[in-house]
């Protein structure tokens, strides 16, 4: 194949739908699954992407189980799923000269999916002819998710724009230490509590917020850590006097008034600054999810 680069191709050279396969195999993960999406063959598919490969003079597809983006397929995924959401917003515009779905896919960590985000999710439910893609990820590394051209948008930890994104500051989601009454009460030692002693419950194995919480107040890591990888699950681990947990905030205050959990401790915190990233697109969609973005973080984050 040639070697050159796939932004210096003209954008008659990539033709929509062969950038519509190249988008259906990265989602579905085979070209078998993408030609079912897309009603055609998986022999057209293959053609397709193979076009599209010899247009930009690189392999776009690593044929895995599943399939994966290369590098330079990841930004033709990207060019994809743009031309698919202008192309679906102009139909809209002409009001129904052609029928087409917004296809819409955002990344969201679990907290903040848990607490403040379905508000934004109530305000698409509004939407006609709208497809909604949520896509869970840690705050942390929501960001990959908008560099792979996974999702348009993403509520990201990260402050620097991912190219050819905006970002902007939503606000802090705070975690307060919490534990069940009857845990702290067996793990206390002359009205003392020792860290150490009492069991803690993380999300998973990326889950650092209650670690550098304990590092920052100088108290010893804990020598029990139970993991407990969904939103809902850690809630009730927590709840039940599996371990102690930071618990985000909008969750806490109903538990802690019915004396379900309290708090450890009122400087036991964490905050945790929150991002809104979408890429840098003339989009109505994108701007109106913007919106509700802005209005839910600003009922339920804690500004700066």
């Amino acid at each position: 194949m040639r070697d050159h680069d796939p932004s210096t191709v003209a954008p008659d050279a990539l033709p929509a739908h062969q950038l519509a396969a190249l988008v259906a195999v990265v989602d579905t993960g085979t070209f078998e699954a993408a030609a079912r999406a897309l009603h055609v063959t998986p022999s057209a598919v293959s053609q397709r992407v193979r076009a599209l490969e010899s247009a930009v003079g690189r392999v776009l597809v690593r044929r895995s189980t599943p399939c994966a983006p290369t590098g330079a397929g990841e930004v033709l995924v990207r060019l994809g799923r743009a031309h698919a959401l202008l192309q679906a917003e102009a139909y809209a515009a002409l009001d129904g000269a052609a029928s087409g779905v917004l296809e819409l896919g955002v990344a969201v960590n679990a907290d903040s999916l848990a607490t403040w985000f379905p508000l934004v999710v109530a305000g698409l439910a509004e939407w006609e002819g709208l497809a909604l893609t949520v896509r869970v990820q840690d705050q942390e590394r929501t960001a990959d998710l908008l560099r792979s051209g996974a999702v348009l948008a993403a509520v990201t930890a990260e402050p620097a724009a991912v190219q050819g994104c905006s970002v902007e500051p939503l606000g802090s989601l705070r975690y307060r230490a919490a534990a069940a009454p009857h845990l702290l009460e067996r793990h206390r030692h002359g009205g003392r509590l020792r860290w150490a002693d009492l069991p803690l419950v993380a999300f998973d194995e990326t889950d650092d917020l209650q670690h550098r919480m304990l590092a920052a107040r100088g108290h010893a890591e804990a020598r029990v850590v139970h993991r407990v990888p969904t939103t809902e699950g850690f809630l009730a681990a927590v709840t039940a006097g599996l371990g102690w947990g930071l618990v985000p905030e909008p969750q806490l205050a109903p538990l802690v008034a019915a004396g379900r959990l309290v708090e450890v401790g009122p400087r036991e915190r964490v905050d945790v600054a929150l991002h809104w990233q979408r890429w840098r697109l003339t989009s109505p969609v994108l701007d109106r999810l913007t919106g509700l973005v802005r209005e839910a973080a600003r009922a339920h984050l804690r500004r700066r």
